[in-house]
């Protein structure tokens, strides 16, 4: 069946985690489409990271996680994961080419460099303004420039769910417009659900299509403009973000 734009949902229902007789999430829930980016906020300890960590596998919770496609049928979701960090040695010789083709390559890359590989990830980094970087280490890129580089090895093979934890943290105001725009273009033409964590509610008001507010629940889901003006953002964050109409 040809895929319809838009036509994916993946729901997360009831989600809730433990660590010991602490709650730090319950009855989490919501629906992510393709072709959206949605982002969470909250207060720090909210649960914001830890929401992540469990649709990511990586905690034990309760509750349920399902995709299904344009079709309707429900199957295991493809995810791509770009983390807040990476921490680097900064003497490493390691580039961006051996970083991305040791994630991409059945192959040891240090074995060679070769010439069909090293076109093709630079073919792809094209696509994120980062083909000029391919030999360059990858402890010499600037934020901006590791979260590009991130966000393509991330999406290749393209995924259905796309999540970021706070990835413009530490990035400039032109580093964060390039990152929202790259994430704009793949949610357009990839047609892939994109969530995110960010503290950054200025760059939320204009680029998000939904906005998830957080806190050990979910306390209001919308359009930016529909959470920024609910009681309970004002409660959260006790100030007003004019966000665009959509």
């Amino acid at each position: 069946m040809r895929h319809v734009k838009g036509s994916c949902c993946t729901t997360i229902k009831n989600i809730g985690v433990s660590s010991g007789k602490t709650q730090i999430l319950h009855d989490v829930s919501f629906h992510l489409h393709c072709g959206e980016l949605t982002v969470i906020i909250g207060p720090n300890g909210a649960g914001k990271t830890t929401l992540l960590k469990a649709l990511l596998g990586e905690l034990r919770h309760t509750g349920s996680i399902q995709f299904h496609d344009p079709s309707g049928e429900e199957r295991r979701i493809r995810i791509g994961y770009v983390p807040q960090k990476l921490d680097l040695d900064p003497n490493s010789p390691v580039s961006v080419y051996d970083f991305f083709a040791a994630m991409i390559s059945r192959r040891p890359v240090f074995l060679s460099k070769g010439r069909f590989l090293h076109q093709k990830i630079g073919e792809y980094l094209a696509e994120f303004e980062m083909d000029d970087k391919l030999d360059r280490r990858l402890c010499d890129l600037s934020g901006g420039e590791l979260q590009r580089v991130l966000l393509a090895v991330a999406t290749h093979p393209a995924p259905e769910l796309l999540i970021l934890d706070e990835p413009v943290s530490g990035i400039d105001s032109n580093g964060m417009s390039v990152f929202y725009e790259k994430l704009g273009a793949l949610k357009r033409e990839r047609d892939m659900a994109i969530l995110m964590v960010s503290h950054d509610l200025h760059y939320v008001a204009q680029y998000a299509d939904k906005m998830l507010l957080l806190d050990q629940t979910v306390l209001s889901m919308g359009t930016p403009k529909e959470v920024m003006a609910s009681d309970a953002f004002k409660r959260e964050f006790n100030v007003f973000v004019e966000a665009e109409d959509r």
